[in-house]
């Protein structure tokens, strides 16, 4: 009696496309577990004890690392080396940061309203009635005072940015105002050069921020009053807020209450509370 025909002995002309390439597969894997070569029994214990060994010292640098950052002594509030990387960000920021360049800025139908992230200094009582725009010099001297029709007069810009927050979130938004710069103008001839700092604080003081002059007069930085086209709501710092795609959302301070130039580096809530101060993008 013939032999039955399987798989196995039927000649390549006669296989199935799907169970010759089957057989292809099989023979090639067989091949390549035949010619790997495979460690001894005591080669293995030793590779295994290795690689434990290499893992658990590992493990022990990074716990003294994160332990040596945790026993640190403080500076500004946050654990020395931390604040020392800070520092260094700073520093490579400041170095790369050019006046003509511009954030990435999109479509507006790509848009839409931001959430309520942190009301610091927004206080319940706040009557918008009663609102005005202080702007002092270095001494605290008061060079003059503004209303929002005042600074609705000047040049309108509107723009679509990301905003980021330090929390690792972002959202696309439509931010509408005046420049900073345009403001910082009206003021040229009393200050004569400016000062390399900005501090400012929401009316009741409860918040403030402190920024480089560098970025206040970035043509994308804005004292904003609309966001999406309508004018601004209280829990997003109505009357007048400050934006920019150049900081973290922790800069971007919301209802200005007082803009002082300073010489020196202003506080900042935030910086005082362990983070970055230049908080650059």
């Amino acid at each position: 009696m013939a032999d039955k025909e399987t798989p196995e002995n039927k000649g390549p002309e006669n296989l199935s496309p799907t169970t010759g390439a089957f057989l292809a597969r099989e023979r090639y894997y067989a091949k390549l577990e035949a010619d790997t070569p495979r460690l001894g029994e005591v080669e293995f214990y030793q590779r295994s004890r290795r690689s434990i060994l290499v893992g658990g010292l590992a493990a022990l640098a990074g716990f003294s690392v994160f332990r040596s950052v945790q026993t640190a002594d403080l500076v500004d509030r946050a654990p020395g080396p931390l604040r020392a990387v800070h520092e260094k960000n700073e520093t490579l920021w400041r170095a790369l940061f050019r006046e003509d360049h511009l954030a990435r800025t999109f479509d507006p139908s790509e848009s839409s309203p931001i959430r309520v992230n942190g009301r610091k200094g927004l206080d319940e009582d706040f009557d918008p009635a009663t609102w005005e725009l202080r702007v002092e010099g270095p001494d605290g001297q008061l060079l003059g005072t503004h209303s929002m029709d005042d600074i609705r007069a000047l040049a309108k810009f509107e723009h679509t940015i990301e905003h980021k927050c330090v929390e690792g979130w972002s959202h696309v938004i439509t931010w509408g105002g005046a420049r900073f710069s345009d403001l910082a103008a009206l003021y040229e001839d009393q200050l004569g050069q400016f000062p390399d700092y900005v501090d400012l604080r929401t009316p009741d003081g409860g918040y403030y921020v402190g920024v480089d002059l560098a970025t206040m007069t970035h043509s994308q930085t804005l004292l904003t009053y609309e966001m999406q086209g309508e004018e601004l709501e209280p829990a997003h710092g109505a009357p007048l807020r400050l934006t920019t795609p150049l900081k973290y959302g922790i800069k971007q301070i919301k209802r200005i209450g007082t803009i002082r130039f300073s010489h020196q580096q202003p506080s900042d809530y935030w910086h005082e509370r362990g983070y970055d101060w230049y908080a650059h993008l």
